[in-house]
């Protein structure tokens, strides 16, 4: 069998013009070259599988080459290769020193490649910095690492730095396209896609994929070929996703993710693609941003066919809900339903980016979709009942030419009894009760209470003391034990029809006006005295006479220490 070499060794670069997606670096260095500028110790730092060590061979190679050497000329006796991983002590760089003052016997300079060279020790980087900050003039030291913050500031500051990028997506796939030309491989431009997205920048991890791939399909390289064997989630899993979710299909959509969890992908992978696909599907939205999108021909025209379905509404919050999931997802017990959760609220969202059970309507949009009927939003013409009013007489002796009248005054238990039998007569269980009630509710919207009909009866404070304790009794059985402490805290004050309550802080005060409401409407037809009014003090004087809860311990400690809020927001903790 024929000894294989891999792509990566096979199309290693051999002069500056051939390594991919570092033009300004490679530029620079020829540059240097040609007008004799060339630093004694350079520094090439970046990520992995980007050109740094092939750059340091290419650049000793060509420093020494004067154009009369023979084309396999490699020089291999004026180029060292030291790994700094393996060789870090202080012995290894004394021998390293030693070896510097010996002249080269071919060419020009002596070249020092040491690759990795943040592994070595403390100790190696000290005994090195003399020789290279002062090298003989035969000498070069070219050093290579990914880590850049591990190397000590003082080597830093006596080389000359070139930071390697991460080569790009369309970088990667053309150099992949070459290769495939050369090896005689038909590529379709998606597979060649995927194939550079899942290298993440790093060219020699591009080809090793490539390799693989070509030994699983052969000479004939598709897209289909290329997901089944990276085991990836391609756009077309999203495409598909995403159409299910604009057609507010769940079940559906839920069957589609339990298939793809039973191929052994990850539901943080799948939730975390799906937010990268409405973040392209937006991208598509605009001319202007058009272009970064990185994906191949055929998959760019399918995103700008479903980017036409969605609205920018939907896509915002989509991106939203998705990145919600996402963050919460490492922190989940249930993250399989966490996922699940997030799916269905996605197809939950209509295309204007609101719920379907839309308020507006009696009866959801989806029942008369389906008839072929047009729903109408339900609304009161405010022309009609002001038609009403004009036509309707006024029947009340009490006559206010600035309140308009739209039926015969009632009292307000009056009002209250006929609510209630309205409410009694209409059943919530068919179509025509749902009309009924709607038409019900609007006709409600054209009474209007007269003030000087409430009762305004008197009362002991004996009656007012019962009716307070009953609206305790209330809430306690309620369990709304909060409330009832607070209300249990201090007697009430009655000022005619005014009544007032002192409490020893405002966290108090502004919880009891938040439950106002009830209290005021229970006490005003217990005692049957509409002029009923509540004023809440603080007096921060009488703090000391009562046994404060927990939440009132609390907010004493955030007053006098702000800074507790954020401790306690910081690790979640309950009061």
């Amino acid at each position: 069998m024929e000894h294989f070499i891999v792509s990566a060794r096979k199309y290693r670069p051999q002069i500056f013009k051939d390594v991919v997606g570092q033009q300004a670096i490679t530029n620079t260095l020829l540059n240097a070259i040609e007008n004799n500028h060339l630093a004694q110790a350079l520094l090439f730092t970046g990520p992995r599988g980007v050109g740094k060590t092939t750059c340091a061979r290419i650049l000793a190679k060509m420093i020494n080459s004067d154009g009369n050497e023979s084309e396999d000329e490699d020089f291999a006796f004026n180029i060292f290769e030291l790994d700094a991983a393996s060789n870090n002590s202080v012995d290894d760089i004394r021998n390293l020193t030693d070896q510097v003052r010996i002249p080269p016997q071919v060419g020009k300079y002596k070249v020092y490649i040491i690759d990795e060279v943040h592994m070595l020790s403390q100790a190696a980087f000290n005994a090195f910095l003399k020789t290279l900050e002062e090298p003989p003039k035969h000498c070069i030291f070219i050093l290579a690492t990914t880590e850049k913050h591990k190397i000590i500031p003082t080597i830093l500051s006596r080389c000359q730095i070139f930071d390697f990028k991460r080569i790009t997506v369309k970088d990667a796939k053309e150099h992949l396209k070459y290769i495939a030309e050369e090896q005689g491989i038909t590529a379709e431009d998606d597979a060649l896609h995927i194939i550079a997205q899942k290298a993440d920048g790093a060219m020699r991890d591009a080809l090793s994929i490539f390799d693989r791939v070509v030994s699983f399909s052969g000479t004939n390289l598709t897209r289909q070929a290329v997901t089944e064997n990276l085991n990836v989630l391609d756009y077309e899993t999203y495409l598909t996703s995403t159409d299910l979710i604009l057609d507010n299909k769940i079940p559906d959509l839920l069957i589609q993710f339990n298939s793809i969890l039973s191929k052994g992908f990850d539901g943080h992978h799948y939730i975390a693609g799906l937010a990268s696909h409405f973040r392209n599907l937006l991208v598509c939205k605009n001319p202007k941003t058009i272009e970064l999108l990185e994906v191949g021909e055929d998959a760019s025209q399918r995103y700008l066919e479903q980017s036409q379905k969605a609205s920018q509404d939907f896509l915002l919050k989509g991106i939203e809900l998705a990145n919600d999931c996402d963050l919460k997802y490492k922190t989940s017990k249930n993250q399989r339903l966490l996922v699940e959760l997030c799916l269905m609220q996605l197809a939950s969202i209509t295309f204007d980016g609101e719920k379907k059970n839309s308020r507006r309507y009696i009866i959801p949009p989806s029942y008369f979709k389906n008839k072929g009927i047009t729903p109408v939003p339900v609304s009161v013409p405010k022309a009609e009942v002001a038609q009403k009013t004009a036509a309707t007489p006024t029947k009340t002796s009490n006559e206010n030419p600035k309140q308009p009248v739209a039926q015969e005054a009632l009292t307000a238990e009056e009002i209250i009894a006929k609510r209630e039998a309205n409410k009694a007569r209409t059943s919530g269980l068919s179509l025509k009760s749902i009309r009924a009630k709607r038409e019900h509710q609007i006709k409600q919207q054209e009474v209007v209470l007269n003030p000087a009909d409430l009762p305004t009866e008197e009362f002991t404070p004996e009656e007012f003391m019962d009716a307070w304790h009953a609206y305790i009794e209330k809430l306690h059985a309620k369990g709304e034990k909060i409330m009832v402490s607070i209300l249990e805290m201090n007697t009430p004050k009655l000022n005619g029809t005014t009544i007032g309550l002192e409490f020893p802080n405002s966290t108090l005060k502004v919880e009891l006006e938040r439950a106002q409401n009830p209290l005021m409407e229970f006490l005003k037809k217990r005692l049957r005295n509409f002029d009923l009014n509540l004023n809440i003090v603080v007096n921060e004087e009488i703090v000391k006479q009562y046994a404060f809860t927990p939440e009132d311990q609390y907010e004493k400690l955030k007053e006098k220490n702000p800074n507790i809020e954020v401790l306690r927001n910081m690790f979640g903790l309950d009061i």
